[in-house]
């Protein structure tokens, strides 16, 4: 493996880690006194040490060691969590999200986090804490843990308990080590195993803590201690080991058979202090671990569901480029698959058309692996957002709660990739422009908490991603008064448009109603440049408001870029392909069933009346009318709750289709999200349900 594949897993896996810290901080927050909250969030922070350090990205190695530093203080009960220590942890987590971007851009991961680093050294001396340990209090303490350390031992398990008394017997040297790194060492796993290696040449190595596995993958702290047997007289083993680069201590300590059986209990009383309170190890502590080691002797399989520890790992990164081949490749072969399924009903040979069935079902549940493979929840874009929008309101000085539902909504990894710029544009409008001030929100009856709602949910073969606060809401006599002010339209335009006209405004190039400008929005850009992107991917935004209560911004978009099951229907001579999933229910009308309402045709369908759309007249199919026809098949689809139905000429049948962009030399067409080829050759158009439904 080259240099590239090591730095695009770092990348991957320190963004993964990125993302489990906000998370939990978040989580943190709200319960401070969950301690194991905060053992997650310190062996995450332990983890991208540990690799930053590897890859030689010294700075963010050294923040993530002062960050882990404050979390081994708050994990150890010695540190309370307050509002200014999470304000700084959060700034040291930004300042390593910026870092690692940079590494992804190309560049070195350099940052100056020399205040940081300073605040985040204050908090672990106690400075500006009331009824906190002094700094002296707190250098003392980590001394003690240091040496409690270095002499605890390490837990032994019978046969390597017998190994070295037996080895002690024989007259054999039994030495416990601790050896300690330099800090500022890139490679510490080198280092570790430079000593291994000398070790093993004039003895051997018995147990180390951590494992020898852990510290070939540089899964451990700047030390290690360990059991070794020698002939080899100890002082002259600590020079040589202190000869290795970048070994900043080590400690040699003979035993004898006393000493032995001392240190292997009490590395089992260290595990059981750490969990409480780091209490003193005492005889008592030292029976309470040897009962507690008996009873996981007694039930093994419990220990190991909890550890999960021989769990393999499940998962793979694949290239989303590779996947991109993939479907092209199946899109090819299910157009081909559709064809020869027609020959062989033409044909009428039976052990044809029996091998291109069992074809089509193998296909069938290719296409399904094929295509949940491109899925992605958008929960991996959703799962940043608390973290922004909390900093967000806290900036603003307001109190926003921000509500997510959907968040298992699937989305395909080309979408996800794209969507995330245009939701924060969004939010960030809602949190600054929509939710009003505390004292703002209390005048009007409101409770001082505003509420931001981000929801996804399918609707057809689309997904809508919609963010609803109960905020100010938009007035269109302010957006009216700013779009004349600009140039916009003119006065008579303005005064022939439709609120949702009006609404629109907002995404024109350069509009803002914001009467200062801020760092958060304000300066004319943003709303435009999200409609151009959620354009860009086949999708709509549309925006809903009530003036006083709050705005809705809906982001329509296409579920997947490739694959979908339509219904073939025919309009005269020409044929188009509706997608399934937007489709309630097939019928037949009559032409008196057909009433008019205000000029537009409607029908009755369970009990409502729903609008009847001519598809003939929008797409201006002139060898079809449905007026003229006794009888008018339709087709009734949904958008969310709301119906229509489409009147056709005829059923052609059920099928999977690969959807096929327009290409650039076309302009968008209103209600056509594509075209597909059939069977037999000929080029389909594919509705766009959506559209004909308001």
């Amino acid at each position: 493996m080259d240099m590239n594949q090591y730095l695009s897993m770092f990348i991957d896996e320190s963004n993964d880690h990125l993302q489990s810290l906000n998370e939990n901080m978040l989580l943190l927050e709200e319960n401070p006194n969950d301690l194991s909250i905060v053992q997650v969030i310190f062996r995450s922070a332990h983890t991208l040490k540990g690799m930053a350090a590897t890859m030689g990205f010294e700075d963010l190695a050294a923040l993530t060691h002062q960050m882990e530093n404050v979390l081994d203080l708050v994990r150890n009960e010695k540190l309370a969590m307050q509002d200014f220590i999470f304000d700084t942890l959060f700034k040291g987590l930004d300042a390593l999200e910026a870092m690692v971007q940079d590494i992804t851009e190309g560049g070195e991961g350099k940052a100056d986090v020399t205040a940081l680093l300073a605040a985040l050294q204050a908090i672990v001396r106690g400075e500006d804490l009331s009824a906190k340990p002094s700094g002296n209090d707190a250098s003392a303490g980590a001394a003690s843990d240091t040496d409690a350390n270095d002499s605890a031992g390490i837990q032994l398990d019978e046969f390597q308990y017998s190994v070295l008394s037996q080895s002690i017997a024989d007259g054999h040297r039994v030495l416990y080590l601790d050896v300690h790194i330099h800090e500022t060492c890139q490679l510490k796993a080198v280092r570790a195993y430079m000593v291994f290696d000398l070790l093993e040449k004039s003895g051997e190595v018995v147990k180390s803590e951590p494992s020898a596995q852990d510290i070939e993958q540089d899964n451990f702290d700047y030390s290690f201690s360990l059991y070794y047997i020698t002939l080899k007289d100890p002082a002259e083993l600590e020079s040589q080991i202190m000869n290795v680069s970048e070994i900043e201590k080590v400690t040699v300590k003979e035993l004898d058979e006393d000493t032995l059986k001392q240190m292997s209990q009490l590395g089992a009383a260290s595990r059981e202090s750490a969990a409480t309170a780091e209490a003193p190890v005492t005889e008592g502590a030292v029976q309470h671990a040897a009962d507690k080691e008996q009873t996981q002797k007694k039930a093994p399989a419990k220990t190991a569901a909890k550890t999960g520890g021989n769990t393999p790992n499940r998962t793979i990164r694949v290239d989303i480029e590779r996947l991109d081949v993939l479907i092209n490749l199946f899109s090819e072969l299910l157009i081909d698959r559709v064809r020869l399924e027609q020959l062989a009903s033409e044909v009428q040979n039976h052990a044809l058309t029996e091998t291109v069935e069992h074809m089509s079902r193998v296909s069938s549940d290719l296409q399904d692996i094929v295509m949940k493979l491109r899925m992605v929840p958008v929960d991996t874009v959703f799962s940043r957002f608390p973290r922004m929008v909390r900093d967000l309101a806290k900036s603003l000085d307001k109190k926003v709660d921000l509500v997510i539902t959907g968040a298992e909504t699937e989305l395909d990894r080309t979408v996800i990739d794209e969507i995330g710029d245009p939701l924060v544009h969004l939010l960030r409008n809602a949190v600054d422009h929509g939710i009003e001030p505390i004292a703002d929100r209390i005048a009007a009856g409101k409770p001082e908490t505003g509420t931001v709602q981000l929801r996804a949910f399918h609707s057809g073969n689309h997904v809508f991603i919609e963010i609803e606060e109960d905020g100010r809401g938009i007035y269109r006599d302010k957006i009216l008064k700013t779009a004349l002010k600009k140039g916009v339209v003119t006065e008579e335009e303005a005064a022939g448009m439709s609120d949702e006209e009006v609404h629109q405004l907002l995404f024109a190039p350069g509009f803002s109603t914001a009467e200062k400008v801020s760092d958060v929005s304000g300066r004319g850009v943003g709303l435009d440049v999200v409609k151009a992107k959620i354009t860009s991917l086949g999708g709509q935004v549309t925006i809903y408001s009530t003036p006083g209560k709050g705005t809705n911004f809906s982001v329509q978009l296409p579920l997947t870029l490739s694959i979908i099951a339509a219904m073939l229907v025919k309009m005269g001579s020409e044929k188009y392909a509706i997608p399934l999933s937007s489709i309630v229910e097939t019928g037949i009308v009559r032409q008196e069933q057909i009433r008019k309402v205000h000029g537009n045709k409607m029908i009755e369908f369970r009990g409502m009346l729903i609008p009847l759309i001519s598809l003939s007249r929008i797409f201006n199919i002139k060898d079809f009318d449905e007026n003229e026809e006794a009888e008018t098949e339709i087709i009734v689809i949904h958008k969310g709750e709301r119906l229509a139905a489409l009147a056709i000429d005829e059923f052609i049948g059920q099928n999977e289709i690969v959807l096929k962009g327009l290409g650039k030399y076309l302009p968008p067409i209103k209600g056509i999200s594509g075209a597909t080829i059939l069977g037999d050759g000929q080029v389909a158009l594919i509705l766009d349900p959506n559209v004909f439904i308001k």
